[in-house]
């Protein structure tokens, strides 16, 4: 009963704060983050948990595979460097720095370490939904570095709680050796996972079966890849990675269609559902502490929140000028970065569930487990009711925004695809054998296009109108089967199939016929 009442709950919650932060351009992260914390105050649902294995087999895998598969290969391969510094050293000094201001405070090294652990890997999900709006590489940047730092977190997370419970102990050979497997496992694992299901899934037809087949892809990777204690995260995302590029030649256009609508619906709504139940989370880590008293546990909150975003800053002036003195590369001065840029990379180090399910599974026997727990959800509601806020204001001071590259690269692509085809429809209309005025007649729409995307204005103009006419066209003609359905002349079942027709047909003009973007393709 309390499951289904928190489905419920967590559905409405969702609802209602997306409309509102549309309506009033709030960050829905920080939205659903306190409507979170104020279901906590039902008294229904003060029983509810986050369970750690929730996020990390369920939510996570899907949700990383999702952005990585939408994330630029290209990009991650040029900023490669930038990305492995931050994904790697940089988690290592946050979780040390970390550890260090907790032990300052009272806290015994052991657990120190597992809360610096939990809490020195950027949120995936945060940093995807509040990052859109900043230019590719920016963003590129801090979607690789979130979807990879998991996996240096979660290897420092299991050697501190090992070592706290005398489990595991600190080595070279011991260390460098779970780092390996780590990385190396989860990279061949997710490899081997993602050319499997490429090669069933360029066999099947239906959209459905490529739908399951990409549910399955990010679980079966995670699971495989923690089963032999390798890095689960990183599996999931270069099984994302590998299939992006295989897509839009292995999978038909409805497998892609349909999938792509699929994950993204459910996507979206794990992540918002997740930022709920973080909220609730929160309210439950305050009443569940016990070891110290609120004051002190606040005070721990402020100084941890310090520590991981003054590390961030650090890093972020001093590492560039170090690189610069090493590679002094005339590639290298090109891609140089000013330090507003880095001031707005620096200000999106946004916490989130992952940090959070790696506190709550901290072992009931391990101490001073109620304050990781606390303080962890008290850092992940600083970055995202304190920092997320300020993001908007930051990008507008630091003058950086989508620079408009990835547009006209797409507008480019077009009108070298329409080109090519203008050049080969005597062929392929002879190839189909359809007749002279039909292929002149398409001839003529895909020059419209042509000059549409050349940016001639008489060719828009046409288009423009063109389009009118045929939504106007559309609109009739739903007009018309619906009132045969109501005329008994046709039952429902034909209705909806005639309409899912028209529906795409309106859909296509209104999203595509002025170049915007199409959904992904099927991850």
């Amino acid at each position: 009963m309390l499951s289904l009442m928190l489905a419920v709950a967590i559905g409405v919650t969702v609802l209602v704060c997306t409309s509102l932060a549309r309506q009033f351009r709030i960050v829905p992260p920080a939205l659903l983050l306190v409507a979170g914390v104020l279901l906590g105050f039902l008294p229904a649902l003060r029983a509810a948990h986050l369970p750690p294995e929730a996020v990390l087999l369920l939510f996570l895998p899907v949700l990383l595979y999702w952005e990585s598969f939408t994330s630029s290969l290209r990009e991650i391969r040029s900023n490669l460097r930038v990305i492995v510094l931050l994904s790697t050293v940089l988690v290592a000094a946050t979780a040390a720095a970390v550890a260090v201001a907790a032990h300052a405070l009272g806290l015994p090294w052991g657990p120190a370490w597992v809360l610096g652990a939990a809490v020195a890997p950027t949120d995936a999900t945060a940093v995807g939904v509040l990052g859109r709006s900043l230019p590719r590489r920016l963003a590129t940047t801090l979607r690789a570095e979130s979807l990879v730092n998991d996996g240096t977190a979660l290897v420092i997370y299991a050697l501190a709680v090992g070592v706290t419970l005398g489990e595991e102990h600190v080595g070279l050979v011991n260390v460098s050796g779970m780092f390996v497997l780590a990385y190396l496992g989860g990279i061949v694992i997710g490899a081997a996972v993602a050319w499997v299901s490429v090669l069933v899934r360029k066999r099947l037809r239906d959209p459905f079966q490529h739908n399951i087949l990409a549910l399955a892809t990010p679980l079966a990777a995670y699971l495989i890849a923690e089963e032999v204690e390798a890095s689960g995260v990183l599996a999931v995302v270069v099984s994302g990675l590998w299939v992006s590029r295989a897509a839009p030649r292995l999978f038909t256009a409805e497998a892609r269609q349909y999938v792509g609508t699929v994950m993204g619906f459910l996507t979206a709504l794990a992540n918002a559902a997740l930022f709920v139940l973080v909220g609730l989370e929160v309210q439950s880590a305050v009443r569940e502490l016990s070891t110290v008293g609120l004051v002190q546990a606040l005070v721990a909150v402020v100084a941890v929140s310090a520590a991981v975003i003054g590390v961030r800053f650090a890093w972020m002036f001093t590492s560039p000028y170090v690189i610069r003195m090493i590679d002094r590369r005339p590639a290298q001065r090109e891609r140089r970065v000013g330090a507003k840029p880095r001031t707005v990379v620096a200000s999106a180090g946004f916490r989130g569930a992952v940090s959070l399910a790696a506190a709550l599974a901290v072992p009931h026997s391990l101490e001073d487990r109620d304050v990781i727990v606390f303080v962890t959800a008290g850092v992940i509601a600083v970055t995202l009711l304190v920092q997320a806020p300020l993001m908007p204001r930051i990008v507008r001071w630091a003058g950086v925004s989508d620079d408009g590259s990835a547009e006209r690269e797409r507008r480019q692509a077009e009108i070298t695809a329409v080109e090519a085809a203008i050049d080969a429809l005597p062929a392929l209309a002879d190839r189909a054998g359809a007749s002279q005025p039909h292929a002149d007649q398409l001839r003529e729409q895909f020059q419209q296009r042509l000059d549409l995307l050349r940016g001639d204005d008489s060719g828009a103009a046409g288009v423009a109108r063109d389009r009118e006419v045929r939504l106007a066209a559309v609109a009739h003609k739903r007009a018309t089967v619906v009132r045969l359905r109501d005329e008994g002349t046709i039952d429902d079942e034909v209705l909806q199939q005639i309409l899912e027709g028209l529906d795409f047909e309106e859909v296509q003009l209104r999203n595509h016929t002025f170049g915007d973007h199409a959904g992904p393709g099927s991850p």
